[in-house]
């Protein structure tokens, strides 16, 4: 007969028998209750160390009225920077002995509000990553008590804690960039309409006419296919450079354009925004705006453990960006 090579997990069973305790004297001592005889109580922890017994997370939330799970709400799991933001996110929830429980909402606003509902019902608290719902909604939320936090959006005036990347700054040294080259119109391929990094976004492009610099907006979205079917519109009225809501849409244009045989950068500058892992190894290499996505992540996680831990939530916070100049850009022939 075979066998199994994997080793039988140690059951509070096994601890219970080693230590000479009952199995709800064991409870009681993984689960912080003091009423426990100290001796005894120190015995348990020994066997608990000596035998390698791992508690369940979710008997042990159950057990403290709690799930002992980090809600997260995204608006597109197909974007890789939300990926980064969930690697680091989980990171954080395992250091504090939770998990993550993840759900898309498909970019769409009202959608979102029922998730956050259901996550709220299912999780000790939730981070909401650039959350598309109306600030009413969110302000309902924020009313409701639950630990949360929100990445990628400020809501002054509501007590909820926000943690973004400094998109304003990042889009002014797009166009501050592009103005160095001598390009002096632009077009930008707008992002979803109820997006708040995306209004960041066009409020720097708004204030790069300091710079000498005109836009025009296109209506485009976040995704690979909205840059590759916006970008011949983009080419009209003899568009020399293209700036991308997001890496995503940069790349979508960059295919197109070479359908099309539009050379970039030679006779168009293409950029991005945020630096996801494929924008370096674009053809062109994209120049693009770097997004620490996992120190945003990772912010925004340790400040939600906090607030689940008692603490009250704290102002505002930005992290700094970082423009990566590559290949898909160049001074207008």
């Amino acid at each position: 007969m075979a066998t199994s090579n994997r080793q039988r997990r140690t059951t509070i069973g096994d601890v219970a028998r080693a230590a000479g305790a009952s199995i709800s004297t064991v409870s009681r001592v993984v689960n912080g209750v003091d009423s426990v005889d100290a001796a005894l109580a120190e015995r348990v922890r020994q066997v608990i160390v000596e035998l390698g017994y791992r508690p369940n997370a979710a008997a042990q939330g159950l057990a403290r009225g709690r799930s002992g799970t980090i809600g997260v709400l995204v608006p597109d799991l197909a974007n890789p920077y939300f990926h980064d933001m969930l690697k680091a996110l989980s990171d954080v929830a395992r250091g504090s002995g939770r998990r993550v429980l993840v759900m898309d909402s498909g970019e769409d606003p009202y959608e979102e509000r029922e998730l956050a509902d259901d996550l709220i019902r299912h999780s000790d608290g939730i981070l909401l990553c650039s959350p598309r719902m109306p600030r009413a909604d969110l302000a309902d939320l924020a009313r409701r008590g639950h630990p949360m936090v929100v990445a990628n959006r400020v809501l002054l005036g509501l007590e909820l804690h926000t943690i973004t990347a400094d998109f304003f700054r990042g889009m002014l040294a797009v166009c501050g960039h592009l103005a160095q080259l001598g390009h002096r119109e632009v077009v930008y391929l707008a992002g979803p309409e109820a997006s708040w990094a995306n209004a960041e976004r066009l409020r720097a492009l708004g204030a790069a006419e300091d710079f000498g610099l005109t836009f025009r907006s296109l209506p485009c979205g976040a995704t690979m296919e909205a840059g590759y079917e916006a970008a011949p519109s983009a080419l009209e009225g003899g568009t020399r450079a293209v700036v991308a809501y997001n890496d995503f849409v940069a790349l979508g244009a960059l295919a197109r354009f070479k359908d099309l045989g539009v050379r970039v950068p030679e006779d168009v500058s293409v950029t991005g925004f945020d630096d996801i892992g494929m924008a370096r190894y674009s053809s062109p290499a994209l120049t693009t705006v770097g997004v620490p996505r996992g120190l945003l992540a990772r912010l925004a996680g340790e400040a939600l453990v906090r607030q689940m831990q008692g603490a009250a939530p704290l102002d505002p916070e930005a992290v700094p960006v970082q423009l990566q100049v590559r290949d898909s850009t160049a001074a207008p022939a």
